[in-house]
C-alpha cells in the first residue's frame, strides 16, 4: 500500500494550477493592454487633440506602454515557472512577451528622432517594426494558454 499523494495529469498540483492560471491571467492582461492602447487610446488621441499635442502625449505614452508590456513578459515567465507542466513553446511565447516590448522601447528614441527630422522613411521603417513586434506579442499572448 502507497502512503501520501500520488500526482497523475488528472490531478495537477495546486502549485501547476496557481501558475497556469496566473500565466493565463497575466498573458490576458497584456492582451487588454494592447488592445487598449494601439485601438482606443492612441486613435483617438490622434482624433481628439492637435497633431503637436497628441504626439507629445503619445510620445509619453508609448515608452510605459512597452515597459507595462515587457514587465507582465517577466510575470508570466515567472508563473510559467511555478507551473510543472510548462512546455518550451510556453516559455518561447513568453519570453516574446520580455523581448519585443524592450526591443520596441529601444526604437523610440530613433524613431521621434525621424519624426523630428522629417526623415518619413525611416519613420516608417521603425514604426513597422514596432507594429509588427507589438502584433507578436499580440498573437503569443492570445496563444499562451492553449499551449
Amino acid at each position: 500500500m502507497e502512503v501520501g499523494w500520488k500526482r497523475d495529469a488528472s490531478n495537477p498540483s495546486i502549485e501547476t494550477r496557481l501558475g497556469t492560471d496566473m500565466t493565463n491571467y497575466f498573458a490576458g492582461i497584456a492582451v487588454g493592454v494592447i488592445i487598449l492602447q494601439t485601438m482606443i487610446f492612441a486613435p483617438t488621441i490622434f482624433k481628439t487633440l492637435e497633431m503637436e499635442h497628441a504626439g507629445k502625449l503619445l510620445r509619453a505614452l508609448f515608452p510605459k506602454f512597452f515597459r507595462l508590456l515587457a514587465v507582465l513578459g517577466v510575470v508570466t515567465l515567472v508563473s510559467l515557472a511555478l507551473s510543472e507542466d510548462t512546455c518550451w513553446l510556453g516559455y518561447l511565447l513568453g519570453s516574446l512577451t520580455v523581448a519585443c516590448p524592450i526591443i520596441c522601447a529601444l526604437l523610440v528614441p530613433a524613431t521621434n528622432r525621424a519624426t523630428d527630422s522629417g526623415d518619413m522613411g525611416r519613420f516608417k521603417f521603425l514604426h513597422t517594426v514596432s507594429v509588427v513586434l507589438t502584433v507578436i506579442v499580440l498573437l503569443s499572448d492570445i496563444a499562451l494558454p492553449f499551449v
